[in-house]
């Protein structure tokens, strides 16, 4: 039904109509996740700031119920011979390498892995690099984190090491706990940049975008659905047709 609309008739079509208002709730939705995502980056913030404000001393008793991100003391052996070395991470600048991922049996029982830092990849896969540590007990600084995970996962990593270290990209922990053949305690653990017998270790909070980018990502999307809603405005308004009278004359 045609509106009068600053006196002009808004006639849309119903096609038209209809395609503009899937376009609407389409722009509409996207702009309304990047603020929920701006929420949850503010959260993690959050967390990852409460998180180094206290030092809590790790045990298999608490591993569960530690949040993600809390700096922690565990005591333990490191051992050496089952390491594994995640492929596939960029160091802080980019450059390609691996992550070191040992074990640690905890003074009072329980397996835990400990991301001792990043090293570059070298000129020759084949040539695996050196990451031998000794079996000394030694009381560590850490902080608590998760499984690296990749944006989209094309399938399953190999689910067991043919040899030590395993070279492996992304492994899931139920994959980590069959190639150990026990229990692994989570969360992982990031040892701290100031201990020995690690390697490079840069372990700020990574979030992706700030929570500023995502609300000015979410403002661009309102503005186009704004944008779309007054180009439809100005597409569909009409001039208003004379209406002719009985003589023939316009009225």
């Amino acid at each position: 039904m045609p509106v009068r609309f600053l006196d002009r008739l808004f006639e849309p079509g119903l096609p038209g109509t209809l395609l503009v208002a899937v376009a609407l709730v389409g722009l509409g939705s996207l702009g309304f996740w990047q603020l929920n995502r701006a929420d949850e980056k503010r959260e993690m913030i959050a967390v990852f700031a409460a998180g180094q404000q206290s030092t809590v001393a790790f045990s298999a008793e608490n591993a569960d119920a530690l949040p993600r991100y809390q700096r922690v003391t565990v005591a333990g052996r490191y051992e050496s011979g089952r390491q594994v070395l995640l492929d596939n991470m960029p160091s802080s600048t980019g450059a390609p390498g691996y992550q070191v991922l040992t074990p640690l049996r905890l003074a009072e029982g329980g397996l835990v892995l400990v991301n001792r830092g990043w090293l570059p990849l070298g000129a020759d896969r084949r040539v695996l690099p050196e990451i031998s540590v000794d079996d000394t007990r030694r009381e560590l600084v850490a902080m608590t984190d998760e499984l690296p995970r990749p944006g989209m996962r094309l399938g399953e990593p190999d689910g067991a090491a043919e040899s030590w270290p395993w070279v492996v990209s992304f492994p899931l922990h139920e994959q980590l706990v069959a190639v150990y053949g026990e229990p692994l305690l989570l969360p992982i653990l990031k040892l701290d940049a100031a201990a020995d017998s690690g390697f490079e270790r840069v372990w700020e909070a990574r979030f992706g975008m700030s929570p500023q980018q995502h609300v000015g990502y979410a403002v661009q999307w309102f503005a186009l659905c704004a944008a779309l809603l007054a180009i439809f405005i100005v597409v569909n308004r009409k001039a208003r047709r004379p209406r002719i009278g009985v003589s023939g004359d316009p009225e």
